[in-house]
């Protein structure tokens, strides 16, 4: 009989948002007549913009045609939403990067997920906890990690604990990290790094040897003008760090699938006997080889983002939910609840009340209030005690969940 991949079994339980998913599914089926609100899963409420969807109309009518048909697109995306990325995203702050820097994807979770193919089984990376679970998750799978401790930590990977305590601002790594993932604004707990702090990082790569993967899905929610939205406004960052970007949130494109990742030329990594190799042309082979490109009606859609009328559009779209987390800021924070995030991102960060565990808390929303969140217990064990909340609702979703939870 065939093996197992056996690493997938130190893997805890399910992953968070199926077991979510479960638990919700089990008290609906038992409780039809109760509305549940879901405030859980990062997944957008409001449709794509008329300047997205017209775009894909045009893309669509276009492929029906013998002169507009597309077949197979580039692997990396096509020049003319690279372009617009680059003037918009990079260009516009400063930043040089070139066309074949940026590779066209259809997720950033996929791309977080992939990239660690590209270094040495042997390489230790360093997470924040708590974290976006597929960092850890994809890790064990590839067997760069031990079992699951007593605290809930794998083996061999560097856990570097952002809590209250710290203003859940992680100290740097205490031992060597080859691979560090940072996410800002943050993801579970909505806070974002100073330029000072990502300059601090970004020293610290380079005295160490490390190399940043730096997840920055939520930038479009920064509301502050000082906090950088690209790890590459730091000075050296080009010689450390990978970026992933993503119009999941920006633009609405849950279920459409667009997102990009960007490796400067200028990154590199040593073979076993010593040669320096980029690891753009590594990715550029993983990508060429096991993805054919996002579709050319997608790739369309994600170009009218970057038009001026679809910026205002998704810009109203962004203001609609982060006034969404201030109301869920001030309803909870009114009540007593200690909040967190919300400031400069989509998620609203609160500590379960009377110490509950943070599966307790989340049975008790939803028993009692018929409300879904997400425990911060899934996202590591420095999650434990604490609850995220979306603002991704719907408004009249949003005001009902506060008055409930206000009452309980």
């Amino acid at each position: 009989m065939t093996r197992i991949n056996e690493n997938y079994l130190k893997l805890k339980a399910g992953y968070l948002f199926p077991e979510i998913g479960r638990r919700v599914k089990a008290y609906s089926d038992a409780n039809a007549d109760k509305r549940i609100i879901r405030l859980g899963i990062g997944d957008v409420t409001l449709p794509l913009v008329p300047s997205i969807v017209n775009a894909m109309v045009e893309a669509a009518k276009e492929m029906g045609t013998p002169g507009g048909f597309h077949g197979y697109g580039p692997e990396q995306g096509y020049s003319f939403l690279i372009n617009k990325i680059i003037e918009h995203d990079y260009t516009k702050r400063g930043v040089k990067i070139s066309e074949d820097e940026v590779f066209v994807s259809d997720g950033s979770k996929c791309d977080a997920g992939n990239i660690q193919e590209i270094f040495s089984l042997d390489s230790k990376i360093a997470v924040v906890d708590p974290v976006y679970p597929v960092y850890v998750d994809t890790n064990v799978m590839a067997g760069r990690t031990g079992e699951v401790n007593a605290h809930g930590h794998y083996e061999n990977i560097v856990y570097m604990p952002a809590t209250e305590a710290n203003n859940f601002e992680p100290e740097f790594p205490k031992e060597k990290a080859d691979i560090i993932y940072l996410c800002y604004p943050n993801n579970p707990t909505g806070m974002v790094a100073t330029k000072e702090r990502l300059a601090e990082w970004v020293a610290f790569a380079h005295k160490s040897g490390s190399i940043i993967l730096f997840d920055s899905a939520y930038e479009s929610f920064i509301q502050d003008p000082t906090i950088p939205k690209s790890i590459y406004e730091i000075e050296g960052a080009k010689e450390v760090a990978i970026e992933f970007r993503s119009f999941s949130k920006t633009a609405g494109f849950t279920g459409t699938r667009c997102a990009y990742i960007v490796i400067p030329k200028e990154l590199k990594g040593k073979t076993s006997k010593g040669e320096e190799i980029s690891f753009n042309s590594l990715w550029s082979r993983r990508h060429t080889t096991k993805f054919n490109g996002v579709s050319y009606v997608t790739q369309k859609g994600a170009e009218a983002v970057f038009s001026a009328q679809g910026q205002k559009e998704i810009g109203e779209q962004i203001s609609y939910y982060m006034e969404n987390a201030r109301l869920i800021r001030e309803g909870l924070g009114a009540s007593g609840y200690k909040i967190f995030g919300g400031l400069n991102a989509p998620y609203i960060w609160l500590k379960t009340p009377r110490n509950l565990k943070s599966w307790e808390f989340f049975d008790e929303l939803l028993s009692k209030a018929q409300i879904v969140g997400t425990p911060g217990s899934g996202f590591g064990p420095a999650g434990e005690g604490y609850f995220r909340l979306s603002a991704f609702g719907k408004r009249e979703d949003v005001l009902s969940a506060i008055e409930r939870i206000q009452k309980i």
